[in-house]
């Protein structure tokens, strides 16, 4: 069995600015163990979200290769992405990105939609009941504060059961009580499910609960 959830060699990203190359990242090589939290810190436009993108396979390299489960995403097309993605991973972003017209238990049933197992809503159900939403399950996003919608980004991340969890920024839209509150939840969901977390964080205390610390200093990972 790979113990290895996600392999970089070499990893390159430039893009087009001004006229010249605006290099990104900078030979990136790092290797994240199945079931392990890792942080990503660096100063605000270091490339930490540049970084989660190409390590999801949302985003290609310039140059450098990124292995997800074992498989080379170079090659791949977007469908083929995805597929390798599909109830194996999952993700919670900074903004909660949940669909505004549908109810706490649709949203997080949407990632069940694309899978065959059966008993959707009850597994929805649970995952609500987990993040301490059990009562709120009937409520739309706008009825909801921002710790309960991101408890709801979290119930939607996990429903699938998911090998590995990409969150950036998780708490950076909440006040400190709060984003505590949902860091706490987060790591108890990771420990519980042995599920491998690749964080992207400029919250220190929230990097530090991580068992691998890195940081991103003009794109190179130190």
């Amino acid at each position: 069995m790979n113990n290895t959830a996600i392999q970089t060699i070499n990893l390159v990203k430039t893009i087009p600015q001004a006229g010249r190359e605006l290099q990104i990242l900078r030979d990136v090589s790092l290797t994240i163990d199945s079931g392990q939290s890792v942080a990503i810190t660096g100063l605000s436009g270091s490339g930490k979200s540049t970084l989660l993108g190409l390590l999801a396979g949302l985003d290609s390299p310039t140059s450098g290769s990124v292995v997800l489960f074992g498989q080379t995403l170079h090659g791949l097309n977007e469908d083929q992405r995805a597929a390798l993605r599909l109830g194996r991973v999952g993700f919670v972003f900074q903004a909660f990105h949940l669909l505004e017209h549908l109810t706490a238990l649709e949203n997080v049933m949407l990632p069940l939609e694309l899978g065959t197992q059966s008993g959707k809503e009850q597994l929805a159900v649970e995952a609500l009941q987990q993040v301490g939403l059990g009562e709120r399950l009937s409520h739309y996003p706008n009825q909801l504060s921002g710790g309960e919608q991101q408890r709801v980004a979290l119930a939607r991340a996990f429903v699938t059961r998911p090998e590995l969890l990409f969150a950036d920024e998780p708490t950076g839209n909440l006040d400190r009580a709060t984003g505590n509150e949902i860091s706490a939840l987060l790591f108890a969901l990771q420990e519980k499910f042995q599920t491998t977390l690749v964080l992207v964080t400029h919250d220190e205390s929230l990097a530090a609960r991580c068992q691998v610390h890195y940081r991103l200093e003009a794109g190179r990972l130190l």
